[in-house]
């Protein structure tokens, strides 16, 4: 796998893009280092890289348990440490469940999808990231 990043102005700035994919995304820094607010940041993107390979895997596992998927949302919380590098300590995962789908079903999925096939979540569990998660089922 390989992507680049292209400058895109005199700052911080970047667009991303990889050889799997046409898609770009725009990345940019903090006001202190110049950024102008046109992208996300680098630790955003890794916990929206952890929310998208654990929803990824739990929609797959829902699926193929035959569980009746109406609407899935993910949010991430993550803690940094204050001391540079600013890195994550512990992030939380909250999936957002609405539809016919059987909690029991639902919670072993989420063990699946977050604690053993979600390659994101093993790197930086093996880096000593606190990765915990939970569901809210919707009406």
């Amino acid at each position: 796998m390989k992507v680049s990043l292209q400058r895109k102005n005199k700052a911080v700035h970047f667009e991303a893009s990889s050889e799997l994919s046409s898609i770009k995304v725009n990345i940019d820094g903090s006001d202190a280092i110049g950024g102008e607010g046109k992208g996300v940041r680098p630790m955003e993107l890794v916990l929206m890289a952890l929310g998208s390979c654990s929803v990824f895997d739990l929609t797959t596992i829902l699926q193929k348990q035959r569980q009746e998927i109406e609407d899935i949302q993910v949010e991430i919380q993550g803690d940094r440490r204050e001391e540079v590098p600013n890195i994550f300590t512990k992030i939380h995962i909250n999936f957002f469940l609405k539809g016919k789908i059987d909690e029991v079903k639902a919670q072993k999925a989420a063990e699946l999808a977050v604690k053993k096939y979600c390659s994101v979540h093993d790197m930086l569990a093996a880096g000593g990231v606190d990765i915990t998660y939970s569901l809210t089922f919707k009406a």
